[in-house]
């Protein structure tokens, strides 16, 4: 058993102006960019970093940090969501700082990238999170070591930066996945299909039978004026989601038991699924594709409603056009073609991002001859957007230390090397070793030749990449 050791203990003094001779930088930046500025660090890092801010050459804002006590180590960042702002937002990755400042307490420097536009595109934010890692290089020399971390959509950014840039020699020792979205666009977002077709069959009133009508695929026809109030309005109006129980009338209960019976959606995020499944899905259609349908429902049996056969009688299906589905598998989905340690962190009852998500990604890495590659761990812990500082310490010494050593760890050993890490952060250590996810077919429905995984092999990944305007534009 390899024995983890605090990276923020082993370092030595490091001043900024030390790091920023420290050494010949890995690539060099494509233009040539003006240099990181100093910026006050989040309160959480007061006296203990120097934080830095810019904007690179395609307008994304970025964030860095570099402890003072720096231990010659780099963790780049891939945030969430996607946010769906128009421009650069740079306020996310400087919030994103504060909430991973775990990271630069235990000596790592920090590097995250706002992205140059709100919306989807995996291998935009990809190519925003790679730029981020450049200009640190060149600001500060090269480290010992550069990790990649993503949660969330971060997740499946990060595990896109590890295939595209990960094969450059040098440019990435390591992969940190957290509460990831790893079923890729193409499939990972089918439960949110299914929701919204579920949602209108019982509800009627997204669109309401008396405004204009569009396929539910579109997420919300253009033009329209909907707001995140209107459609939180409307889920009260149909299900009563936001009262008690003895405050909703009986058909808003049932209405509401269907729809989450039939999704396995928790009641708890209900409203940012359908959320999802309504901005985010105009987005990819309307602003990514053109207008051309990704999604599909056929042949999807839906089951657990108070009478299934007159749901699957009356739900809307719809076909996906192929050139979309190819352009948002090619954009986000991974091909499992990776070579570097990749270490994941779930929460088991995350009610975003399923933990069957780790199903899929074990299986992509499995079916490219590549699982060898992967650990796997999972908290029993119930929140999505954060997990405890000491399950991220302990996640990054742990990676650190295979990466150092060769030495793969089991996910009994990293359990067990937490209560170190939670001795200095005192947020707590969920490890449960012994369980597994259950496949990912198990918790949504594989629609037609949705069963095998990679979802896009690296065969696939490059022939599409001859085709003309394949894929997300940035």
């Amino acid at each position: 058993m390899a024995t983890v050791v605090s990276a923020a203990h082993a370092a030595t003094e490091v001043s900024p102006a030390q790091a920023a001779t420290a050494g010949p930088a890995r690539s060099a930046s494509p233009a040539p960019l003006a240099a990181p500025a100093p910026v006050a660090c989040p309160p959480v890092l007061a006296e203990k970093a120097t934080c830095y801010a810019g904007q690179d050459a395609d307008g994304a804002h970025y964030t860095i940090a570099v402890p003072t006590r720096w231990n010659r180590s780099l963790v780049v960042h891939a945030h969430g969501g996607p946010d769906l702002g128009a421009a650069s937002d740079p306020a996310r990755s400087a919030d994103d700082l504060a909430r991973w400042a775990v990271m630069v307490e235990e000596g790592y420097a920090w590097a995250g990238s706002s992205y140059r536009r709100g919306g989807y595109g995996t291998r935009m934010a990809a190519a925003d999170t790679e730029s981020v890692r450049r200009l640190f290089v060149a600001a500060f020399g090269e480290p010992r070591r550069t990790y990649v971390h993503g949660q969330s959509w971060g997740g499946n950014v990060a595990a896109k930066v590890a295939e595209v840039y990960g094969d450059r020699r040098g440019a990435y020792d390591g992969v940190l996945l957290t509460n990831g979205v790893l079923g890729g666009g193409s499939r990972g977002y089918d439960y949110r299909v299914d929701l919204r077709v579920v949602y209108q069959y019982y509800c009627h009133n997204h669109p309401r039978p008396t405004e204009p009508q569009y396929p539910l695929w579109q997420g919300l026809r253009p033009g329209s004026t909907m707001t995140s109030a209107g459609l939180r309005s409307r889920l009260q109006e149909c299900t009563g989601f936001s009262s008690a129980p003895a405050d909703r009338t009986p058909l808003q209960q049932r209405n509401l038991d269907d729809i989450l019976a039939v999704t396995g959606i928790p009641e708890r995020t209900l409203e940012s699924h359908l959320r999802f499944a309504t901005f985010t899905f105009r987005d990819i259609v309307a602003e990514r594709l053109g207008g051309r349908n990704p999604f599909g429902n056929e042949g999807v049996r839906y089951r657990g409603s108070h009478d299934d056969k007159a749901l699957n009688a009356g739900v809307e299906r719809f076909s996906p056009d192929p050139t979309a589905r190819r352009d948002l598998s090619y954009d986000s989905d991974l091909t499992g073609k990776v070579d570097l340690p990749v270490l994941t962190l779930h929460a088991i009852d995350d009610p975003t991002a399923f933990v069957e998500h780790e199903s899929a990604y074990r299986d992509t890495l499995r079916g490219a001859g590549r699982d060898g590659h992967l650990v796997q761990t999972f908290t029993r812990e119930s929140e999505h957007s954060g997990l405890s500082d000491s399950e991220y310490a302990n996640s990054l010494a742990a990676l650190d230390t295979w990466v150092r050593t060769g030495d793969r760890p089991t996910p009994r050993e990293i359990a067990a090397s937490c209560p170190a890490y939670d001795r200095v952060h005192g947020t707590g250590c969920f490890y449960d070793p012994r369980f597994r996810p259950a496949p990912y077919a198990s918790r949504v429905e594989p629609r037609p030749g949705g069963r095998s995984w990679p979802a896009m092999t690296a065969a696939q990944e490059r022939a599409w990449s001859r085709v003309d305007g394949v894929g997300i534009a940035p």
